[in-house]
C-alpha cells in the first residue's frame, strides 16, 4: 500500500481482431523488445492451428484454458518474530488472470517445437483440456497453500 496518493491502473486496450481485453493483455505479456505485430502475429497464428485442430471457437478455448489455469490461493511469505511462514491467501481476479497468463507463455516457451505459434497452440489446448504444465503450476500453488493451511491465521 503506497503512503501517498492513489494508485491508477492501466487500461489494457482489447486488440483488434477480436476484440476482446483477454486476448489484449496475452498479446502485451508475450511481446518482447516492444514488437506488439510480431506478438499479435504469433498469438493469432496460434489461434489459427488451435481452430484447425479442434474445429471450434478458438477464443472459447482460450477462455477456457485460462479459467483452468488461473490459480484461487497462493502462499506468500510473513515474518513473525523471527521466523518466515508461508501463509496461503486468496488471489484477486486481476492477478488470477495475470498469473494464468504468465504460466501459459512460460510453459508454451519452454516446449519443445517448430515455432511460438506451435508451442503456444499446443500449451492452449491442453490447458483447455485439464493437461500440461501451467496446470501442474496451478496444481503445484494450490498444494503449497493446502499445505501450510496451519499458519492461516497470519493473514493479513
Amino acid at each position: 500500500m503506497p503512503r501517498r496518493g492513489v494508485i491508477t491502473h492501466r487500461v489494457i486496450q482489447p486488440d483488434l481482431k477480436y476484440n476482446d481485453m483477454l486476448i489484449g493483455k496475452t498479446v502485451n505479456v508475450l511481446m518482447k523488445g516492444g514488437k506488439k505485430s510480431t506478438s499479435e502475429g504469433v498469438f493469432y497464428g496460434a489461434l489459427d492451428i488451435v481452430k484447425e485442430r479442434s474445429s471450434a471457437d478458438p477464443v472459447k478455448i482460450f477462455r477456457a484454458a485460462i479459467d483452468n489455469v488461473k490459480p484461487a490461493v497462493e502462499v506468500k511469505s510473513r515474518r513473525v518474530g523471527g521466523a518466515s511462514y508461508q501463509v496461503p491467501v486468496d488471489i484477486r481476479t486481476p492477478r488470477r488472470n495475470a498469473l494464468a497468463i504468465r504460466w501459459l507463455i512460460q510453459f508454451a516457451r519452454e516446449r519443445t517445437g517448430k515455432n511460438m505459434a506451435e508451442k503456444l497452440a499446443s500449451e492452449i489446448i491442453d490447458a483447455a483440456n485439464g493437461i500440461g504444465g501451467s496446470i501442474k503450476k496451478k496444481e503445484e500453488t494450490h498444494r503449497m497453500a493446502d499445505a501450510n493451511k496451519a499458519f492461516a491465521h497470519y493473514r493479513w
